[in-house]
């Protein structure tokens, strides 16, 4: 298998955890990331999470009000050096986010490394959504 194909490997297994976390399970996100200190996320709800336990965070609160979703990656673009990598492409899908119907479409930056044979993400960058964030300011207006 060329180095490509394994980080596209790699991406394909992001995704899977990331139609999980879509659909409330936020847990396969844990095989697929590193889990240092200086892994980042960017999401389309905003903010910026630095560290594992932040990141991980991050998804397990979207988890909690995310349902019925999924996402594809569309018009990917791998590059590779050494044990980086990075992915850009377009995340387009659907969900269900805090009970209301969302459309996904995002440009999104994926930055893979190479650890102990295996290849982890380090970095999650979408673009912002303004659905999802109405979705949020909604949710928080009930409350």
């Amino acid at each position: 298998m060329s180095t490509e194909d394994e980080v596209r490997k790699a991406s394909e297994q992001f995704y899977a955890a990331l139609n999980n976390m879509a659909n409330g399970d936020p847990r396969p996100m844990s095989d697929i990331w590193s889990h240092g200190a200086t892994v980042t996320a960017m999401h389309p709800i905003g903010g910026q999470q630095v560290g594992w336990d932040k990141v991980r965070e991050s998804f397990q609160q979207v988890a909690q009000i995310a349902s019925e979703g999924r996402v594809r990656l569309d018009d990917q673009m791998i590059q590779v050096t050494g044990d980086l990598a990075y992915e850009l492409g377009s995340e387009r899908g659907q969900a269900k986010f805090g009970g209301q119907q969302v459309t996904l479409d995002h440009r999104v930056t994926n930055i893979y490394r190479r650890e102990a044979g295996s290849w982890k993400i380090v970095h999650h960058h979408t673009d912002v959504s303004p659905a999802m964030l109405d979705v949020l300011k909604r949710m928080e207006a009930k409350t």
